[in-house]
């Protein structure tokens, strides 16, 4: 019998208070309502942001709440109003939206949509202002819009990327978010050109990403920048030529890669949301021609401080969010890049766990373990 316009019970990964292990749970997931879409979650995986909001130091707590933001699925149910999904649809729910009607989506410039960009705080969903998640009639919050720690979510229309049906979701899912964020970076905003130089900051999987857009883009060398010297054997496969720890110098990393270079790097790509390795990818890059461009997220009272002349000398620096993509119009292209075999993605994905064992997941990103942790949803 259809579950369309049915509530559904169903397995949940919840968390209950900062810090503490998720607890599986049967939940109630209502229909779709307007604009909205049910979907079945197959394949999810862990990315540090969910961590971070778990952890919920520096942000605002919202408690219970079921995480998750990067997965695979299949479309269960449409609401009303949506005429550009259908049942047995394959999609991947993202973080940001593209309600395709804001300045921000009318604009060829940005992918930072009025309604649907990000927006840590909100628990509920925009239509109506609820949940869409119960147990025993008390209300679970979302989280970023798509709370895929559940076998079915409700997510926004314009939250959703509709994919090729052939494209494994265990493999693309990563796509909705880490790894197009990073690639998206190097590719849509840097934009190194064939035999540049390129340096990466911070080596996780957004950085190596970030590094397989440079060496996609042909990049001559790539310059892995990190803390972390256990990360350098393993970023060889994303392309990274050379490796620098700001550890072994005693002098400033940006000096130490302009002696490489000649003057610098002719761009950079920061993925660490550390301001001070902001500040180092800028002024890496060389000056007349060079462009930093900046990806992590840094902590809210950061301020970001550098000589105005490092841009008088024509040096350039941007900002990304989510790889200057847009969800709906650009993420489909990007899946048939790996189809295609332009893109890499099979080797993030470090490890695999069944839902049942979510939180060995988490154990292995609080311990600097792997990239990606796959979650298998019916295991």
């Amino acid at each position: 019998m259809s579950t369309a316009g049915q509530v559904i019970k169903c397995k949940a990964a919840v968390a209950w208070e900062s810090g503490k292990p998720l607890s599986i749970e049967e939940v109630e997931v209502a229909p779709p309502q307007k604009n909205e879409v049910r979907i079945k979650i197959l394949f999810t995986s862990l990315c540090h942001t969910d961590v971070y909001f778990w952890d919920a130091k520096g942000q605002n707590p919202m408690f219970p709440r079921i995480l998750g933001h990067e997965a695979g699925g299949i479309v269960e149910s449409v609401g009303e109003g949506v005429t550009d999904l259908k049942v047995g649809d394959h999609v991947l729910p993202i973080f940001t939206g593209e309600c395709k009607e804001c300045a921000h989506c009318l604009s060829e410039e940005s992918n930072m949509c009025d309604l649907l960009r990000i927006n840590t705080d909100r628990g509920e969903m925009i239509h109506d202002g609820k949940s869409r998640f119960s147990i025993n009639g008390k209300p679970i919050y979302h989280f970023l819009g798509t709370s895929t720690f559940s076998e079915y979510t409700v997510v926004h229309v314009g939250q959703v990327a509709k994919i090729n049906p052939e494209a494994p979701l265990d493999k693309v899912c990563v796509l909705s978010c880490g790894m197009s964020t990073g690639f998206g970076a190097t590719v849509n905003v840097a934009k190194p050109k064939k035999g540049q130089s390129v340096a990466i900051f911070g080596l996780g999987a957004v950085g190596l990403a970030a590094a397989e857009g440079a060496r996609v883009s042909g990049a001559s060398r790539i310059i892995g920048v990190d803390l972390n010297p256990s990360r350098f054997e393993q970023a060889k496969k994303f392309g990274v030529t050379e490796f620098v720890n700001p550890k072994d110098h005693d002098k400033p990393v940006q000096e130490v890669i302009a002696e490489m270079t000649g003057g610098g790097v002719d761009r950079s790509v920061e993925c660490t949301g550390s301001i001070q390795a902001m500040i180092s990818a800028f002024e890496c890059v060389h000056d007349g021609w060079g462009v930093a461009v900046l990806v992590g997220v840094p902590n809210k009272d950061d301020a970001f401080k550098t000589h105005p002349v490092n841009l008088l000398n024509e040096r350039t620096l941007k900002g990304t969010f989510f790889g200057n993509y847009k969800p709906r119009t650009d993420i489909p292209a990007v899946v048939e890049k790996y189809m295609n075999k332009e893109l890499e993605l099979d080797k993030f994905i470090t490890h695999s766990v069944p839902f049942s064992e979510i939180n060995k997941a988490f154990e292995l990103m609080l311990a600097g373990e792997g990239l990606r942790c796959m979650i298998r949803m019916d295991a």
